[in-house]
């Protein structure tokens, strides 16, 4: 052991800036915080969205639309993307779990079937809502829209 190659313990040393301890620390006085102002105060805290008195984005902007709290969003499936489905997995009933699993929805939202492309298989379908082409389609052949 040597004197050169000494070392304080590990986590020992605190590296931290000790503010507001005298003069002779060379951080006293105003601590880091500069001279007056709301910044230099205790209890500081910017409001969001605050531009120093200049009038804030959100209020220089010019508002307009209209958003319905009652709205609700459907993720649309086609009749052509059923079919396919059905072709592909040789399927009889196709419900919420086959649509997920085939990559057309995601869980947690809702599914709307709509009447683009024809539909050939007789085959059951499940969904939360269905437009009239599309339920009238799924009957004509045989199959049933059940509404979940």
């Amino acid at each position: 052991m040597k004197l050169n190659t000494l070392k304080p313990a590990e986590g020992s040393v605190k590296t931290r800036k000790r503010v507001g301890r005298g003069p002779g620390s060379g951080l006293g006085g105003t601590s880091t915080r500069g001279h007056k102002g709301a910044k230099a105060r205790s209890g500081y805290k910017k409001k969001i969205g605050f531009e120093g008195g200049q009038m804030p984005l959100q209020r220089r902007l010019p508002k307009f639309g209209f958003k319905n709290i009652n709205h609700v969003e459907y993720k649309a499936v086609n009749l052509e993307d059923i079919q396919t489905l059905v072709a592909e997995k040789n399927l009889t009933k196709v419900g919420f779990d086959e649509m997920v699993a085939a990559g057309l929805v995601r869980r947690g939202q809702l599914v709307k079937v709509l009447g683009q492309g024809q539909l050939t298989a007789k085959v059951d379908v499940e969904a939360n809502a269905f437009s009239k082409t599309a339920e009238a389609a799924i009957n004509a052949v045989g199959g049933n829209a059940t509404k979940l």
